[in-house]
């Protein structure tokens, strides 16, 4: 993936394309992207200082209900006959029954002065007033309840959340629980539970203005929601956010962002004074971001319509000036690789463009000119090489062979010397082939046969050499001298020592288009400093000592060619022999008029 990308950048054309987006589009992004970030900021700031001053007034209206509330539940406190009336335990039912009808008249007589929806007075051990328990529609057992038993024992007033049950009230109360002893001594007479419903709370924690999907919760200390403004559907939870828990135990206020059951939430909070709990006010932010949709709308037009016009602005860019380029790319590439045959297109364009296609087109010309020029002396450097090549046969083989004639004739006057002089006929007029460069497979193979004649002839013992041809093979164009140079090579270097055991084979057959001829002794095989000048075009002096010469000939006649594909393959090793592997691409046919002329030279 990386590759691709650096790839792509590196156009001329993609990185056109990138610049014009780096200078307009991106810009423009970046700028719209942070004014909409400072827009939503803002209004986040609006919002957090109105709701952090909207819960400050609250909380301090909300505190002085309760220190007016505590007030009034002392006023019934201090009332003489309530304190008369839980001094000393009922003696008996009569007196218990009196005491529920004064009790609850006296009750009654102050509900009006209590800002509450209902004033209840427990004594500490209900279960000794049962007929004023039942009265109040609450069970004697209620003593044995834990909120009860902790207010009973606590010396400081206490709050009790009640969800809704079955029978008169059924929304959430939330109850001021206060234990009161004697007014001239310590002695604990009983406790007054006041009933807030949420109405009561409602009117500090409800704004005329209130955004929506906006909510204010009263937060107690163990994380518990004391009330929801928002129908109280936390009413009783425990807050679902454990990142406002540890904020809250930080700081007494402050506003963050904060995500609340899958929705980013502006959470504003005050800790109160009088009591362990915290104001909350939640605002869901896209109710903060409304008012921007509109806006949002409009820069999202303004940007498809700026995103059009810059996409024709670079599709004009790209038809009239990088398209061209490319295409003047995709033709020099073409060059690379020697593909002349497409031609440049004309140009009239009078610009730098145009200039650049009619220089290259003057160009190509030129090359292609230069191209042939050098094909043509290189065609006639290898005729000349060849010639070269193919006078340095080493003449040594036919000053022998003549020395032997004359030898045999003077002292033995045999009938076989006729044999090897018609022997060294036929291998000088296959060897010249009538000047000639291509023969055919046949022909050489014809030309070793001769070679061997006469070698034999002259050696007075047989030669071991064997040909296995497949008989497609023979028919096949050839160059001429190439055989048996390799032939000769193997014989007098490789199995001159050992004619007795010593043998060269021959082999040949059609390969993937090519002819593949081996040649293979048993000899020696080929010293590594021969191996090492084969492939070098100059000898190391004229007084060094020739070796390889007819190995170097068929080599270099090969690679001149037909290319250093086809150079000869030598496996080689002492105690091993040695395999030559010639390869030689199959040519058009020898034509037949041609061939009979050749065949009757």
């Amino acid at each position: 993936m990386i590759k691709i990308s650096l790839g792509l950048a590196s156009s001329f054309r993609n990185k056109m394309i990138l610049i014009f987006f780096a200078i307009t589009i991106v810009p423009f992004i970046i700028f719209a992207y942070y004014s909409y970030m400072k827009s939503i900021e803002g209004i986040k700031n609006a919002n957090a200082t109105f709701s952090m001053s909207y819960l400050q007034q609250a909380k301090m209206n909300f505190e002085t209900y309760l220190g007016q509330l505590n007030d009034q539940i002392n006023d019934v406190i201090g009332n003489k006959s309530v304190q008369e009336w839980l001094e000393h335990e009922p003696a008996s039912s009569d007196e218990e029954e009196s005491f529920a009808v004064n009790m609850l008249g006296l009750v009654y007589a102050k509900m009006p002065q209590i800002d509450a929806i209902r004033v209840r007075v427990y004594p500490l051990d209900p279960a000794l007033y049962p007929t004023y328990m039942n009265t109040m529609g609450v069970s004697p057992k209620i003593g044995e309840e834990e909120w009860f038993r902790m207010a009973k024992a606590s010396v400081v007033p206490t709050w009790y959340l009640s969800m809704p049950t079955k029978g008169l009230y059924g929304r959430p109360l939330l109850s001021y629980v206060k234990r009161f002893t004697g007014l001239y001594d310590r002695k604990p007479r009983g406790m007054v539970v006041t009933d807030l419903a949420e109405d009561h709370l409602r009117r500090f924690f409800s704004p005329s203005e209130s955004m929506v999907g906006q909510k204010f919760l009263v937060v107690g200390q163990d994380g518990k929601v004391l009330f929801d403004s928002f129908d109280n559907e936390w009413t009783g939870m425990i807050i679902p956010s454990k990142k406002f828990m540890q904020i809250r135990e930080v700081y007494s206020q402050g506003a963050e962002t904060l995500s609340i059951e899958g929705d980013n939430m502006l959470t504003t909070y005050v800790r109160m004074d009088s009591e362990p709990w915290t104001i909350v006010s939640l605002t869901p932010l896209h109710t903060l971001t409304h008012p921007m949709k509109e806006m949002n709308r409009l820069l999202v037009l303004f940007l498809v319509v700026y995103l059009i016009c810059s996409v024709g602005v670079v599709i004009y860019i790209t038809l009239n000036f990088t398209h061209p380029v490319v295409r003047l790319v995709r033709l020099m590439r073409k060059l690379e690789v020697g593909d002349f045959e497409y031609k440049v297109p004309a140009s009239g364009r009078k610009d730098e463009i145009g200039w650049l296609y009619r220089g290259f087109g003057s160009m190509t010309k030129k090359i292609e000119g230069l191209i042939e020029q050098t094909t043509r002396s290189e065609r006639n450097k290898k005729e000349l090489e060849f010639q070269v090549l193919s006078h340095q046969i080493n003449p040594h083989f036919l000053y022998n062979t003549l020395e032997s004639i004359r030898w045999k004739a003077e002292n033995h006057g045999r009938t076989d010397i006729g044999e090897m002089v018609s022997a060294l006929g036929n291998l000088l007029r296959l060897s010249l082939n009538q000047g000639k460069d291509i023969t055919t497979v046949g022909r050489e193979v014809d030309q070793v046969k001769a070679y061997v004649q006469i070698e034999q002839a002259r050696m007075g013992m047989p030669l071991r050499v064997l040909y296995f041809f497949d008989d497609d093979v023979l028919a096949l164009p050839f160059m001429r001298l190439l055989l048996q140079p390799l032939v000769e090579n193997a014989i007098q270097h490789s199995i001159r020592d050992n004619f007795e055991k010593g043998k060269v084979i021959l082999s040949g057959y059609v390969e993937d288009q090519d002819i593949v001829i081996e040649i293979t002794d048993n000899g020696k095989g080929i010293p590594p400093a021969v191996l090492t000048q084969l492939d070098t075009e100059k000898e190391a002096g004229k007084g060094a000592r020739r070796q390889g010469v007819g190995l170097r000939n068929v080599n270099e006649r090969l690679k001149l060619y037909f290319g250093n594909h086809y150079k000869l393959m030598i496996e080689t090793g002492e105690g091993m022999g040695t395999k030559i592997t010639i390869r030689h691409p199959i040519l058009e046919p020898v034509g037949e008029e041609e061939e009979r002329r050749s065949e009757g030279a």
